[in-house]
């Protein structure tokens, strides 16, 4: 899928915010803050907006919550070339998980987007339902023995670069997504698999 950074940075282009003010923002307010807590599904999206407005607030950024996830969702589309590498993992009899920051709308099973993508994935971990989120290590060991397997025979993608740090540390092999193509590129050598056309 899309990372949501992009979308956030969007928001904050068309609303002539400073690059990365959301992000610093959501940063600053640290575990407590109503990001952490949505994403360990501690709050809902209805309920989390207020306090999230209140978190920007308070590190001098003016946002609509509402706007900011509402730009996120219309970025929450799978990428063929994606799913496409995923299946020729799997057809080599590779395990494949997909770990997840998100959240819940209202009910604990609303989210349709995560269920449409779970058949591609042997493992689906989703933060909001083990409590835990990226960057906690802790997330990253409940994946590797969701897959049984080894952190050293793992290889994990990400677009965040502070979400790679504590797999790298666990011992996985990491990858960061900034192009697909390249991602790709990258961990076909790593498995000695052509994931590209």
């Amino acid at each position: 899928m899309e990372s949501p950074l992009h979308a956030i940075a969007r928001y904050e282009r068309a609303n002539g915010l400073p690059p990365d003010a959301i992000n610093r923002a959501v940063a600053g307010a640290g575990e407590a803050g109503a990001w952490a807590r949505l994403e360990r599904g501690e709050l809902t999206v209805a309920t989390f907006c207020a306090p999230f407005e209140a978190d920007c607030r308070a590190l001098g950024v003016v946002v609509d919550g509402a706007e900011v996830m509402a730009a996120i969702a219309e970025a929450g589309v799978a990428r063929p070339i994606m799913l496409e590498a995923i299946r020729r993992i799997r057809a080599r009899g590779l395990r494949v998980g997909a770990l997840t920051n998100n959240w819940r709308r209202e009910g604990p099973e609303d989210d349709v987007i995560p269920h449409a993508l779970r058949s591609h994935f042997d493992v689906f971990i989703e933060s909001r339902v083990v409590g835990l989120r990226k960057p906690d290590p802790r997330i990253y060991a409940l994946a590797c023995r969701e897959l049984a397997v080894e952190p050293a025979r793992t290889a994990f993608l990400d677009d965040i670069g502070s979400d790679l740090k504590p797999a790298r540390a666990l011992g996985m092999s990491t990858i960061k997504v900034s192009d697909p193509h390249a991602a790709l590129r990258e961990l076909g050598a790593l498995l000695g698999i052509d994931l590209l056309d």
